[in-house]
């Protein structure tokens, strides 16, 4: 078969299904090329037609805190004053950068949660 952008459902379910038939292809054969070129399709086609839900920083530090039993002052050594931990658990102060460094290391999350806008 020949690929083509991916404007379907249809035509996504199918380059799936031969992206799996394929998938252990040899390194260098014509499976290979194809898969490479399928994987690409797909994930455009996702891409423009799949949205992410937006995450909201302050709910998952405040689930992370709820997980590890923490209060507000136990994240003052992290965030800052009392007034500060307040101040940004209530949304009505922005996350610096040295914050969402401090609090992306304590609770071990990923970098990208904070890029988010």
């Amino acid at each position: 078969m020949t690929w083509k952008v991916i404007k379907t459902e249809k035509e996504h379910r199918q380059a799936i299904k031969r992206a799996m038939e394929i998938f252990h292809a040899q390194p260098g054969s014509p499976e290979d090329d194809e898969l490479g070129l399928l994987l690409v399709l797909i994930k455009d086609y996702e891409d423009r037609t799949i949205k992410m839900p937006q995450i909201d920083i302050l709910e998952v530090i405040k689930e992370k805190m709820q997980e590890r039993g923490l209060r507000n002052k136990d994240m003052e050594e992290v965030i800052g004053s009392k007034g500060h931990v307040s101040s940004i658990l209530s949304g009505r102060r922005e996350l610096t950068l040295k914050m969402a460094q401090r609090l992306r290391d304590f609770f071990n999350l990923p970098s990208e949660l904070f890029l988010r806008t």
